[in-house]
């Protein structure tokens, strides 16, 4: 059996940091989604969980980092072309998010990075097939 990883996030609004990953093109599974929570699903076995804040404040006796303060993890996406890197810095930017720095070109890799509406910070990578 395949294992699964789910990211958990505290957020402000269940619903519209939902609404921000649809519009990057995510789905949600409905399945585990209520309005404490939203799971995300970014691939076969890659899933991010929304939770409210007051929620999410009942899996830990640690003070909720605020991410706009802080940076609580790096999370870091790999991204099928350059284009896509691109794509989803725009989408995120659309939909309430900033660019988090400039475009980085190392010529094997390129990356950009996002912050959502929380301010949880989304590496983006594209890193060229090596040849043999």
């Amino acid at each position: 059996m395949a294992q699964s990883i789910f990211v958990n996030l505290a957020v402000e609004s269940v619903q519209q940091s939902r609404a921000f990953y649809a519009g990057l093109g995510f789905g949600i599974n409905e399945q585990y989604s209520n309005e404490q929570a939203a799971c995300v699903v970014i691939a076969g076995n890659i899933y991010v969980m929304l939770l409210a804040k007051p929620f999410f404040a009942g899996f830990t006796d640690k003070v909720i980092a605020d991410a706009h303060a802080t940076t609580e993890v790096l999370n870091c996406l790999d991204c099928d072309s350059r284009e896509r890197v691109d794509q989803l810095v725009k989408l995120a930017e659309l939909h309430g998010g900033k660019a988090y720095r400039q475009a980085q070109d190392q010529g094997f890799m390129y990356g950009h990075a996002f912050e959502d509406l929380d301010g949880h910070i989304w590496e983006l990578v594209y890193m060229e097939a090596q040849v043999s």
